[in-house]
């Protein structure tokens, strides 16, 4: 998205922002009462996974920090931090049948996106890894104990079908070398539910998109898009050029670009039904590790990103090749992709 000139453009984004890293905090706004049935309702809808009782001590070493000196005077985190975050494109369930996620049962990881924050909280790194990347998938505890086999030459979305966030987990961090701080899971309608609660996000796409399975048809240009259609946007692949998934993760790119933008641009600490709206959708949507599974745990890693401007968002895909065996699959092109994952270490 390109920048607004000014200082008060950057001032009100920043502004934005605050609110929004403070928006569920600000549930208080709707009355004493009333606020600890909100805090109790939104506490409860978050859903978590424990991935390091899971995994262990088996995965790669966290990086070693450096005292600053003094302490700070907030408690507010501000050290980097590495998040994979994984869109659940849900088979089951009549509201995710309607969005389009299909008629079979179980759910698919069809977007993974590593997202790096630098030190200090100003800047981070978005990074997509391909659904159709071949990977070594490793073997990975199940719930209900045993485990899933280890396989070369497996698609990468494979590892969250087979053994849940645990081994979504421990391929990407298998992959990669960078450990994961934390696991966010946003759910297929959720997404959808948080635009409409937003009011909705602007677009420009460079290509008409017309694409059935996703129900998205749009002409080239800009569009300002409902929760629905914002998904779709997601989701689509079969209404773009050849079908690729390279183009799909290109569109999401803009859109959470666009997402940034609009919650940077809506005052909701103006408006207390739409803050509960927006916290509903947000916490209702969400399954995370156990280290963020509480609205103090979310309500700090907001406040942490304060001073996040959407511009300052990059936003890349994983260098890959197309797969010698398979033209329709690819591989991690390296050794750029290790040089990248070495510098969000």
């Amino acid at each position: 998205m390109a920048a607004r000139g000014g200082q008060d453009g950057r001032g009100g984004r920043r502004k934005g922002l605050r609110a929004a890293g403070l928006a569920l905090a600000a549930a208080l706004l709707l009355g004493a009462g009333a606020a600890g049935w909100a805090y109790w309702h939104l506490n409860d809808n978050i859903r978590s996974v424990d991935i390091n009782g899971a995994l262990g001590d088996d995965r790669p070493a966290r990086p070693v920090t450096v005292p600053s000196g003094s302490p700070s005077a907030s408690p507010v985190p501000t050290g980097a931090l590495n998040v994979l975050v994984l869109g659940s494109d849900s088979r089951s369930g009549e509201e995710n049948r309607e969005l389009g996620g299909g008629d079979s049962e179980g759910a698919r990881s069809d977007t993974a996106m590593v997202v790096h924050l630098d030190a200090g909280r100003t800047a981070a790194t978005v990074v997509s890894i391909p659904r159709d990347t071949l990977v070594d998938r490793p073997s990975c505890p199940l719930p209900s104990g045993g485990s899933t086999p280890e396989a070369s030459g497996a698609m990468f979305n494979t590892a969250y079908e087979l053994g849940g966030p645990v081994c979504a987990v421990k391929t990407v961090e298998t992959l990669t070398g960078v450990r994961m701080d934390h696991y966010v899971e946003v759910d297929f309608s959720g997404f959808a539910d948080l635009v409409d609660a937003l009011g909705g996000v602007t677009v420009t796409t460079d290509v008409d998109i017309d694409d059935d399975k996703s129900h998205l048809h749009l002409d080239a240009g800009t569009h300002h898009l409902d929760g629905t259609e914002a998904l779709g946007l997601a989701r689509t692949r079969y209404g773009l050029a050849g079908g690729s998934d390279l183009a799909r993760i290109e569109l999401q790119h803009k859109l959470v670009k666009a997402l940034l933008e609009q919650i940077s641009t809506t005052d909701l600490l103006t408006d207390p039904t739409r803050l509960y709206q927006v916290a509903d959708a947000v916490t209702g949507s969400l399954t995370t590790d156990t280290g963020l599974d509480s609205l103090s745990e979310l309500v700090n890693l907001g406040r942490s990103l304060g001073d996040l401007d959407a511009d300052d968002v990059r936003t890349l895909t994983m260098p890959v090749l197309p797969a010698p065996a398979d033209p329709n699959r690819v591989v991690a092109d390296q050794p750029e992709a290790a040089d990248l994952w070495e510098s969000l270490r």
